[in-house]
């Protein structure tokens, strides 16, 4: 049954980590291709170096994920090891989040990406080393949620191009680091391409802002130029952001993200053989498997699907939806063997409130409400959960077509500020980050949920993590 109404409000989401995936090899029961050691030149912009790319970028590695070390930010290690209980997880990879140009060479006294990537040829041992980088600054970034608003205007592609993604391909492809044993995972420009699907005119979602970048084309050129230029570095692993199920499982979006992700993909200059994949559920909620139920039960001949919480849907998690929207990848026009990966960092949802089985039959919503391990109060709800624990922790290759489990979003970094808060950072005041909010369209106007005392997106938020740990499943 389809619905026959509007598009559903979608879950938009904050930002932030990841680890492998299994291509569509896996499914055949093939082997992992080998990789193969090739120079190239420093990334200058020159037609021998993006030939070296090229040649380079055909010997890559199936899985990057797959027989390698992740990278260990050893500055979200710190703070995780200052909480009590924190030592648990602080060894754990995450995601490094280059979310304005000042974060290239280092900004608020944090590290750059050349001192990172000094540290993970550290760390390797010699051993194949996978970096995560969050690639995260388009012009009128984030056009639905006020948090997470960017550093440049709706405008400045050109400023995008040659100030920030020119910048970290070139540091990528210097010898040191394009020659070495590291894979370099981007994660790009999350929360951008399915904007452009559900918070655009015809939909009740819909803002001035999404309808401008929709108009102006500059998130599609912005992730094709960012796609094209790293891509062209050989060791670069370039994943593409596709939200979660809970924004994009429905019919009326589901097709048309993955259409506008090729387009972008084939944009200036790029193809789709420089994406290796996708990644969903970056630093959102959405639980990874749903035990409980499935989108084809029946309570008193009413379907799953009807129920309030899924309302439509077609999926209920986060694992069927990746392997699900991968293939739809597949059927428009991206290689057979592109890969997923599902960010777990805070979808664990642990703890007393966890459900130990499914919910009674007196009605659908009862069932579905009584067995659902994701408690938020509305699958629209993004912004520092409450009750969110922990997810799996970061794992290559766990199911078919998935590449890795990852933590791309740094727990206890949080997603937004409770209340206005100056700063020179771009980040302006979303009211889904305040707990006393009562909702909008894209929530269904519930509550928010949102925990209180939040600092800035990206900032450490003690009293977060620590409910996170609380909250873990697997518990720690």
């Amino acid at each position: 049954m389809s619905r026959i109404a509007s598009p559903p409000p979608p879950a938009h989401r904050p930002r932030t980590r990841p680890h492998p995936r299994s291509r569509a090899a896996a499914f055949a029961g093939g082997a992992l291709l080998a990789a193969t050691a090739l120079t190239v030149g420093s990334l200058a912009g020159t037609a021998s170096a993006q030939a070296d790319g090229a040649a380079k970028a055909a010997a890559k590695v199936d899985n990057p994920y797959a027989g390698a070390k992740v990278y260990v930010n050893p500055e979200w290690s710190a703070n995780a090891a200052a909480e009590p209980g924190g030592s648990k997880v602080s060894n754990q990879p995450t995601g490094i989040w280059l979310d304005r140009i000042a974060a290239i060479n280092g900004a608020s006294g944090k590290m750059g990406l050349r001192a990172h990537l000094d540290r993970a040829l550290s760390q390797s041992g010699g051993s194949p080393t996978v970096v995560q980088l969050v690639i995260y600054d388009l012009p009128g970034r984030d056009c639905s949620a006020l948090a997470s608003n960017g550093e440049l205007g709706p405008t400045e592609i050109d400023k995008y191009k040659t100030q920030f993604i020119d910048p970290i391909a070139s540091i990528l492809g210097e010898s040191k680091y394009a020659n070495s044993n590291l894979r370099i995972v981007t994660t790009v420009e999350l929360d951008s391409l399915p904007n452009l699907v559900t918070n655009t005119s015809g939909s009740a979602t819909a803002t001035p802002q999404c309808d401008t970048m929709k108009a102006n084309g500059n998130y599609v050129k912005g992730v094709g130029y960012a796609l094209n230029k790293l891509g062209s570095v050989g060791n670069v692993y370039n994943y593409v952001d596709a939200g979660h199920h809970g924004w994009i499982g429905w019919d009326s979006n589901f097709n048309p993200t993955a259409q506008i992700i090729k387009q972008a993909a084939t944009a200036e200059g790029s193809t789709v053989d420089k994406v290796s994949g996708i990644i969903v559920n970056t630093a959102n909620y959405s639980a990874l498997k749903e035990n409980n139920f499935t989108i084809n039960d029946t309570v008193n001949g009413t379907t799953v699907r009807q129920s309030k919480w899924v309302d439509w849907n077609r999926y209920v998690d986060e694992l069927s939806f990746a392997q699900g929207f991968r293939q739809e990848l597949v059927n428009v026009g991206f290689p057979s063997n592109i890969g997923a990966l599902i960010d777990t960092s805070r979808n664990g949802w642990g703890g007393s409130a966890r459900p130990s089985g499914p919910g009674a039959t007196s009605d659908v919503d009862t069932y579905v409400n009584g067995g659902r391990y994701d408690r938020r109060i509305h699958i629209g709800n993004w912004c520092n959960q409450s009750g969110a624990g922990l997810g799996e922790r970061p794992k290559a290759s766990p199911a078919a077509g998935i590449d890795a489990y990852v933590w791309m979003k740094p727990p206890g970094e949080s997603d937004g500020a409770s209340s206005q808060v100056p700063n020179d950072e771009g980040k302006g005041f979303d009211r889904m980050c305040d707990p006393t909010y009562t909702g909008n369209a894209r929530n269904g106007y519930n509550m928010s949920g949102a925990l209180a005392n939040a600092p800035l997106s990206g900032h450490w938020f003690s009293a977060q993590f620590q409910e996170l740990l609380r909250n873990a499943y697997p518990a720690l």
